[in-house]
């Protein structure tokens, strides 16, 4: 101290360099935690409810297996209900949308032929009573679902790459990535890592992430989708980024340089590497095998000639495992018609548009975005992936979409208490 501010009477703690002392944590910040615990917990048993088990490297009885997933959904419905004691809910058209459909499939299992959907009718019907649950953390700014869905998605393909790691042969079985701890078929591992991929860089685009963590999580998950050999995949990925980066091309100059640079890329790598980009897309397969989608049209056209009464054509035959005659039928728009008829396709055509709609009333940023994203990519795999009238990851990323689109809610109210 000096001598001058010693006579002025400063007091020698003013003079003292001072240090920070982190704020003590409050009771409210302490609930708040608990809730976004609880709630990411839930949306990750609904994520786990969707993986269905086929089998496990590890010799799980397939009735463990799937009383696992099935347990999954009442699971997160209890979360839910823990964090949301009020029942408070959100109104929004996209989940009175799933609640036509819902109601269109209890109908149709209440007829005596249709009686053995009753169960995957009460699963979708559960599936949408939890997201009601959770809709008063909708439109949060912190992208709490969205967060949720990226960490859940991400322990799946952590999975898989403990599973090529220990058993590289059965992983990679008809040169194809797939999951073997928890059986999950190239398709699934190629949408996860394609959402995880498209997701990171729609957030690193709007600064939501530093670069160190967005590179290596997108080579990571880059390598996961080309070593699954999916184009589906690949195609909804990039029309999803493309589409997200279109929306902010005119606010974000990070989106100008990287789609110039993109643009530099992919003309180098149509030039220099167009031969190993056809053999990878090809997959070994002859051109009547790509005509065909990978034998996709051969169930196609007798589903679509099967002699129907008035009820099946508008109504559909009920909610089934999506498949025809033992063939899964791998398009969501035949599967709709046949599980829900033509009601069943005009809902899910009602909801992207719904969407689509929401998307454009909204102003520019992050949530745009990543809603953009997930509905073109929905919107492009859906023709040859299920997923709109049932319990799956493609219904959960159009409900992420939706709560991106919901207004944040003025005072949010602790349904907790």
């Amino acid at each position: 101290m000096t001598a001058s501010a010693a006579r002025d009477g400063a007091p020698i703690a003013a003079l003292r360099p001072s240090r920070r002392v982190p704020p003590m944590p409050t009771t409210a910040d302490a609930r708040e935690r608990s809730v976004r615990r609880r709630v990411g917990l839930a949306w990750g048993l609904l994520v786990l409810n969707t993986i269905v088990y086929a089998g496990s490297l590890l010799h799980i009885p397939s009735v463990v297996g799937k009383g696992i997933t099935q347990v999954a959904l009442p699971a997160a419905l209890l979360v839910a209900l823990t964090v949301n004691r009020r029942i408070v809910v959100r109104p929004n058209v996209f989940l009175c949308l799933l609640v036509l459909l819902a109601a269109e499939a209890i109908v149709t299992s209440l007829q005596p032929q249709y009686f053995s959907t009753v169960y995957r009718t009460f699963r979708f019907a559960e599936l949408v009573a939890a997201l009601w649950l959770l809709t008063p953390w909708w439109g949060r700014r912190d992208l709490l679902l969205v967060r949720s869905h990226l960490v859940s998605l991400a322990v799946v393909l952590a999975s898989v790459i403990l599973g090529l790691l220990i058993a590289p042969g059965h992983a990679l079985a008809d040169g194809r990535l797939s999951g073997v701890l928890w059986d999950v078929p190239p398709t699934q591992v190629a949408h996860y890592a394609a959402v995880i991929l498209g997701a990171t860089v729609v957030l690193w685009l709007c600064g939501r992430l530093r670069g160190r963590r967005t590179l290596l999580i997108v080579a990571v998950s880059a390598a996961i989708l080309l070593a699954t050999h999916t184009r589906t995949a690949l195609a909804a990925l990039i029309a999803g980024l493309l589409v997200a980066g279109l929306s902010l091309i005119v606010a974000k100059q990070r989106v100008r340089k990287v789609f110039a640079a993109a643009g530099a890329v992919a003309a180098v790598a149509i030039v220099t590497l167009s031969g190993f980009v056809t053999a990878w897309l090809e997959r070994g397969q002859g051109t009547s095998q790509l005509t065909k989608l990978t034998g996709r049209t051969d169930v196609w056209g007798p589903l679509l000639s099967l002699p129907r009464d008035r009820f099946q054509e508008i109504f559909g035959f009920g909610l089934s495992n999506d498949s025809f005659n033992g063939s899964p039928i791998d398009s969501n728009w035949l599967a709709s018609y046949q599980a829900q008829g033509l009601f069943g396709v005009t809902v899910c055509a009602a909801i992207l548009l719904f969407l689509i709609v929401a998307a454009f009333f909204r102003p520019r940023g992050v949530e745009r975005a990543l809603a953009l994203f997930f509905i073109t990519y929905c919107l492009v795999a859906s023709f040859t992936e299920v997923g709109f009238t049932n319990a799956t990851p493609y219904m959960l990323e159009l409900a992420l979409a939706a709560s991106l689109l919901m207004e944040p809610a003025a005072t949010r109210r602790r349904a907790a208490q």
